[in-house]
């Protein structure tokens, strides 16, 4: 998501409003006994990771899809080898100006069991992204599913 000249807290009121859509309507897993998150039978806890990618480059240009799928197989595919979704979407914010900002964004679907090595690859996948196309934030949404494989 390309935010660059948005205020702190305007950016801030932005991400807030974004994560808030992006979460409506989604439940937490039930309670069982003493407060712990359980799943029905046959289910397991795993984390939902999704990673939102905006394409567009702060100083002109688009993330092409050939820098795009270097970057899923250098980076990502490693880090999650046991599998992964990636959606086309079009993502949209207001900039400063009060103008509409539109760009081609890829989202990235990981499941995964929580774990201290899964979320430091998370962060490094984050890292390199925006370091290497000069994105100011990559948006991450994180909830507990309950998933059957």
């Amino acid at each position: 998501m390309k935010t660059a000249g948005i205020p702190s807290l305007a950016r801030a009121a932005l991400v807030a409003a974004l994560a808030s859509v992006a979460l409506a309507g989604c439940g937490s897993l039930p309670s069982s006994p003493g407060g712990a998150k359980a799943c029905g039978s046959g289910f397991e806890t795993f984390e939902r990771d999704t990673l939102y990618f905006g394409r567009a480059i702060p100083s002109g240009g688009q993330v092409s899809d050939a820098e795009w799928t270097a970057f899923l197989d250098a980076t990502v595919t490693p880090a999650f080898p046991q599998g992964l979704t990636v959606i086309d979407a079009a993502g949209q914010w207001r900039g400063v100006s009060g103008d509409v900002v539109r760009e081609r964004s890829k989202l990235v679907v990981l499941l995964h069991p929580r774990s201290e090595k899964d979320d430091a690859a998370i962060a490094t996948i984050v890292g390199v992204y925006r370091q290497r196309f000069a994105q100011e934030a990559v948006l991450q949404e994180r909830q507990a599913v309950c998933v059957r494989f």
